[in-house]
């Protein structure tokens, strides 16, 4: 259980890290689908192992009610480390990501 919250928060916060910088207006105009998509797929191969992959509340929500009582059981690992891993990630792009005016 440990295990599946770390790496939910961390695959979050490492995705918003990606989209923040890759939408910035410092970025290369044009690239921001790439690295996208790029950063989800190496997401899921990372963590499909560790907890089948979430990174996204609506996912586990609508897999959950499917799948049963244990499913629902673990619902909420699922919906906190995503608000625990953007959380953390908005903090960690106010330092890296500020531009110095």
């Amino acid at each position: 259980m440990v295990a599946a919250l770390v790496i939910e928060v961390v695959m979050t916060m490492m995705f918003l890290l990606v989209i923040l910088g890759a939408t910035d207006q410092r970025a290369p105009a044009g690239f921001a689908p790439i690295a996208i998509g790029l950063c989800l797929t190496l997401i899921h191969l990372i963590s499909i192992p560790v907890t089948n992959t979430s990174v996204n509340p609506a996912r586990s929500t609508g897999v959950a009610l499917f799948g049963g009582d244990w499913t629902v059981a673990q619902l909420w690992l699922f919906c906190l480390a995503p608000i625990v891993g953007a959380v953390v990630g908005a903090m960690i792009w106010r330092v890296i990501g500020s531009s110095k005016t």
